[in-house]
């Protein structure tokens, strides 16, 4: 009798097809548990900004956008900050005419893109792309300054811009002013629309 079950008992654990489903099961749970984690590290960086109180979402700057900005930059020299600089097409394009360009962005995934897209276009040497918040950079070493920012986040960033520019510097901001500086000058329609202000003006404006 004895006999009779181990010899069942190795009938049963011996059955091809019952090892064929368990390593069917076991290749599956891997295949999906290798999806979730690679989904999870790629969203991560773009759902994170979105959580934040105030974030700065990625819209790629229209041809129009770019050219209005460095239409505002004509007779500028000196270096140039992107804040928010998403796939870096302002800080290239700035690095063509001449300027040492920087980029400031929260999203890993568009700081490494950016990278690769300035050594392909020939500019890495005079391109620099930082992963950081842009609330805990200080701005002060940058003669231009660009951003394409959102209403909600427009008073706080005059303030901290305020506070750190020199008084040579510009300030271009895309798509939205800012709330109280006025401009001093102003180029584009509709989304394409740019604003630029002189430190000295609006410095000056602050202290009256």
């Amino acid at each position: 009798m004895s006999k009779f079950l181990q010899d069942s008992s190795f009938a049963k654990d011996s059955n091809p097809g019952s090892v064929g489903r368990k390593r069917w099961g076991l290749w599956v749970t891997g295949v999906v548990g290798g999806t979730l984690i690679a989904l999870y590290a790629v969203a991560t960086p773009f759902v994170i900004p979105a959580l934040r109180k105030i974030c700065l979402p990625f819209v790629p700057a229209t041809p129009a956008q770019i050219e209005n900005v460095l239409k505002m930059l004509q007779s500028r020299t000196g270096s140039l900050v992107d804040i928010g600089s998403g796939d870096g097409r302002i800080v290239i394009a700035a690095a063509k005419q001449g300027y040492r360009a920087v980029g400031y962005e929260l999203n890993p995934w568009l700081v490494w893109y950016s990278r690769y897209r300035a050594w392909r276009e020939g500019v890495h040497h005079n391109t620099r792309f930082h992963i950081a918040d842009l609330w805990k950079v200080n701005f002060s070493q940058y003669t231009n300054v660009v951003i394409f920012g959102v209403p909600q986040m427009m008073p706080q960033l005059e303030d901290k811009l305020l506070s750190e520019l020199q008084i040579t510097a510009k300030v271009i901001a895309c798509r939205f002013p800012f709330p109280t500086w006025a401009p001093d000058h102003m180029t584009g329609e509709g989304i394409d629309t740019v604003w630029a202000y002189d430190a000295k003006s609006f410095q000056n404006g602050h202290c009256g």
